[in-house]
């Protein structure tokens, strides 16, 4: 079997025969670097930024530093097994690709979803959708291939139009639905406050609403007659403020697919969103850009031990494969990334995107084995010890 990490020889080797190093950074310094270099300053930094002081963001990212892996010495860990069950597919890797709301104009052809749905394809890697698309998702359904991915809902208050964005993604293959309950309104985020600029209002990213019949029938001119007046209604109608628990069922009964509540980090919340007939919890803080809260990553235990076993997906903070692996460790099914792929995204489109995936499981696969570690059932929180 393969490891993840025969991409390091590649690497190498590919160095002693043509003596040319990689054609993108490997850590995620670099690629954030090289990104701040390439991408229109007010575009990198509504990727870059976060809420606030971006404390938040920054406790995400320290909150992987307070946790080591315990090396276990002669395991025979030659061979890994980085594979994972969710929703009754086997899946490659632990990783998913979390959803970026203007990932379609970080690539030089502004086609961003469409190179993020074909390396989903090539790698295996899921893709959860946005909501807000520059290409439409029926289009971008039929780049995944077979790989498993999810559509996230961005619940607008209009419920015809929030039942007709499911039923889409739902008729075009995708597997699961992911509901993101954090993003009703926007969050305080200086950067953004500074530039005066927000790239939806710039009509940026809406395709899935301007193709949608429902949302196109409440405008009095198309969205190709008046762009404008399309944008304003949109953000008329974007966040519903008035969600509750009590429209869980609502939202429960618009699909049988997998459904998953993303931004959940209370014990409470979970029971309550099982008891509510949810079939995943998606721990998150939006990466730190929607409001100061804990780090996700200390919150990620308790979800888990309410989850009980149901999948738990998490994301926030993930910069590396050591990452990852702790976050497989204490609990989480499967890992999303954002920013790293964003920036492959930006660098290189779908090569790109291959590539910032390639390094993360490279160091994962790594990580696991150099440890004495050969499957993710091996990681369990006793593999980790607190630093500090």
């Amino acid at each position: 079997m393969a490891n993840y990490a025969d991409f390091n020889l590649g690497i190498y080797f590919a160095g002693l025969e043509q003596d040319n190093p990689p054609s993108y950074p490997v850590t995620f310094a670099g690629l954030e670097e090289a990104a701040r270099a390439k991408l229109e300053h007010r575009l990198f930094d509504y990727v870059a930024g976060g809420a606030g002081d971006e404390h938040t963001q920054r406790a995400n990212v320290a909150a992987f530093e307070r946790w080591g892996i315990v090396p276990r010495m002669l395991a025979g860990a030659v061979e890994r097994d980085l594979s994972v069950e969710l929703f009754g597919h086997r899946l490659p890797t632990p990783l998913l690709m979390s959803p970026i709301g203007v990932i379609g104009v970080m690539t030089d052809d502004e086609h961003g979803d469409l190179a993020t749905a074909a390396a989903a394809a090539a790698s295996g890697v899921p893709m959860v959708a946005s909501t807000l698309m520059q290409d439409p998702l029926e289009d971008v359904a039929a780049g995944l291939g077979d790989t498993l991915s999810f559509f996230q809902l961005y619940t607008p208050n209009d419920r015809e139009v929030a039942e007709s964005l499911v039923r889409r993604a739902e008729a075009a293959g995708f597997g699961g639905i992911v509901v993101t309950l954090d993003t009703w309104t926007l969050g305080y985020r200086p950067r953004d406050l500074q530039h005066a600029t927000f790239p939806q209002l710039r009509g940026y990213c809406l395709a899935n609403y301007f193709s949608d019949p429902v949302f196109r029938s409440r405008l009095a001119a198309s969205p190709e007659e008046d762009p404008g007046a399309a944008t304003m209604h949109w953000a008329a109608t974007f966040g519903n403020p008035s969600l509750t628990w009590d429209d869980l069922a609502w939202l429960r009964g618009l699909t049988d697919l997998p459904l998953l509540l993303k931004g959940i980090g209370h014990p409470d919340d979970v029971r309550r969103a099982l008891d509510g007939g949810v079939d995943g919890i998606y721990c998150s803080n939006h990466g730190g850009r929607q409001a100061a809260s804990a780090p996700a990553l200390d919150l990620l235990p308790a979800v888990v031990e309410a989850a009980e076993g149901v999948p738990v997906i998490f994301d926030s903070g993930i910069r590396s494969g050591a990452d990852v692996v702790k976050a497989l460790a204490l609990g989480a099914t499967a890992v999303g990334i954002g920013r790293p792929y964003g920036y492959g995204a930006a660098l290189g489109g779908q090569a790109g995107i291959e590539f910032v995936l390639s390094c993360l499981l490279a160091e994962a696969d790594l990580t696991m084995g150099l440890n004495g570690h050969a499957s993710i059932a091996d990681l369990t929180p006793d593999v980790l010890v607190k630093l500090r």
